[in-house]
């Protein structure tokens, strides 16, 4: 995500390296080089120079500190300048109303209707809500047909009626629908098209007239980067949205949209796509996205997903279990899949703080693990519970169970080892067992 960006901005920076004091010629070498990395991420030229004005009349006549360098300073104004850029803080979805309505809007192939379930399966999950998804893209070949398969892998019904139906009248009858069914959010998926047209337009704004929705969102693809910023102009000029929805973020984005849309349209970015994954949304949050583009990590999100995970009853039990050093293959496993529960592992190593740069050029392959589950799996529940039993002989005929050699199995048997070692050095230190750190974590933000 935005690594071109990233890594332009980060060799921008080096010009203050070494530099005793912030000067009007270091400063406006340095943002030279911050305006052409914005322009190569597909930024305006308007919004990049009034972003790196913006920077240098904060930046001149600032005092260095003996203990922060002049990189770091203008590293600080950067970082705050283009939190405020996108928005400065996180703006929250308008669910007040009985049902709430959200009406999703945007080009075809913008991915409106992954996102329809993703945010209904975050309502769901999440939120505590009885979202109803409403199938109003008649056109599209498979599109009602799409989002009721989408619906079943959430188990959230979607209100369809047959093809060629008014879409405003389908809207208006899920509301009714939503009431009897005791749905509190309807999410109405609606057509699209491969460009902006007067009839598209004129059909969402007639929907948009007949519900009166609490929230409107423009959902757009981030890749199509200055292009994307244009259409969101023209949808906002003639709906007057509440939000816009960026996805694809997971993939070749520059960052143009993101960094944009706030200053063209005036309306906040709600909500981010990073997969095609059911649980791939991320709330938007302008500060942890700018701490992502200068290679600060995200670790308040990191501890969200590994909030989202833990269950501190079990992780009662599993320290209980390992202070007994009765920590066995079983947990091993049950630990694996939490992690894997959080999303893609390249990705989580990428919002620690330094980590990003680092992991930037490995393979880290998601099906990592596959091997060691398949090893363990292929252990009968004595050698899972009681790992000592392991001689050369079980060992050997785990490795053809598994499809794996005998090192293989004595490197996961070795690192097991360590892992369980590792961890009754930590619960032997009062104050830092597994339930209390989790519990900490709690309160970051």
């Amino acid at each position: 995500m935005f690594e071109g960006l990233s890594d332009k901005l980060d060799r921008a920076f080096k010009v203050l390296k070494g530099h005793g004091h912030i000067t009007e010629i270091n400063v406006a070498e340095t943002l030279k080089d911050v305006r052409k990395a914005l322009l190569d991420a597909d930024v305006s030229f308007k919004i990049s120079k009034q972003f790196t004005d913006l920077v240098k009349e904060k930046a001149l006549g600032q005092n260095v500190l003996t203990s922060v360098s002049p990189g770091q300073l203008m590293v600080k104004i950067v970082h705050d300048e283009l939190v405020e850029l996108m928005g400065g803080q996180k703006t929250e979805l308008n669910l007040k109303a009985d049902p709430a309505i959200i009406l999703i809007s945007g080009l075809q192939g913008s991915g409106k209707t992954t996102f329809s379930a993703k945010l209904a399966n975050y309502l769901k999950t999440k939120r505590n809500k009885r979202p109803l998804l409403v199938a109003c893209d008649v056109y599209r070949p498979a599109a009602i047909e799409q989002l009721k398969v989408l619906g079943q892998q959430i188990d959230v019904e979607v209100y369809a009626e047959e093809a060629g139906n008014n879409p405003v009248k389908i809207a208006k009858n899920s509301i009714s629908y939503a009431r009897d069914k005791g749905a509190n959010v309807i999410i109405v998926d609606t057509a699209g098209r491969l460009a902006i047209d007067e009839e598209m337009m004129d059909e969402i704004a007639n929907i948009r007239q007949a519900l009166n929705p609490q929230e409107t969102l423009f959902v757009v693809d981030s890749m199509t980067g200055q292009d994307a910023v244009n259409t969101a102009k023209a949808f906002n000029d003639r709906l007057d949205y509440e939000g816009v929805v960026l996805t694809k973020l997971d993939g070749d984005t520059r960052g143009g949209a993101a960094l944009s849309i706030k200053s063209v349209v005036n309306k906040p970015i709600k909500f981010v796509g990073l997969g095609e994954k059911m649980d791939a949304i991320d709330v938007f949050y302008p500060e942890r996205m700018a701490d992502r583009i200068l290679g600060m990590g995200d670790i308040v999100s990191l501890v969200e997903k590994a909030q989202e995970q833990f269950d501190e009853v079990e992780a009662q039990k599993l320290q209980r279990k390992i202070a007994k050093n009765q920590f066995d293959f079983n947990d091993f496993l049950a630990q694996i899949k939490q992690i894997k529960k959080m999303g893609n592992v390249k990705d989580l190593l990428g919002m620690i703080p330094g980590m990003g740069k680092a992991i930037r050029d490995l393979e880290i392959d998601d099906n990592a693990f596959k091997g060691i589950e398949a090893i363990i799996h292929s252990m009968t529940p004595g050698e899972r519970e009681n790992p000592a039993i392991l001689n050369g002989g079980r060992r050997k005929r785990i490795a053809d169970g598994s499809g794996t050699s005998i090192q293989e199995v004595n490197r996961l048997v070795k690192q097991f080892d360590d892992t369980r070692k590792m961890m009754r050095m930590v619960t032997a230190n009062k104050g830092k067992n597994i339930a209390n750190v989790m519990r900490n974590m709690k309160n970051m933000n």
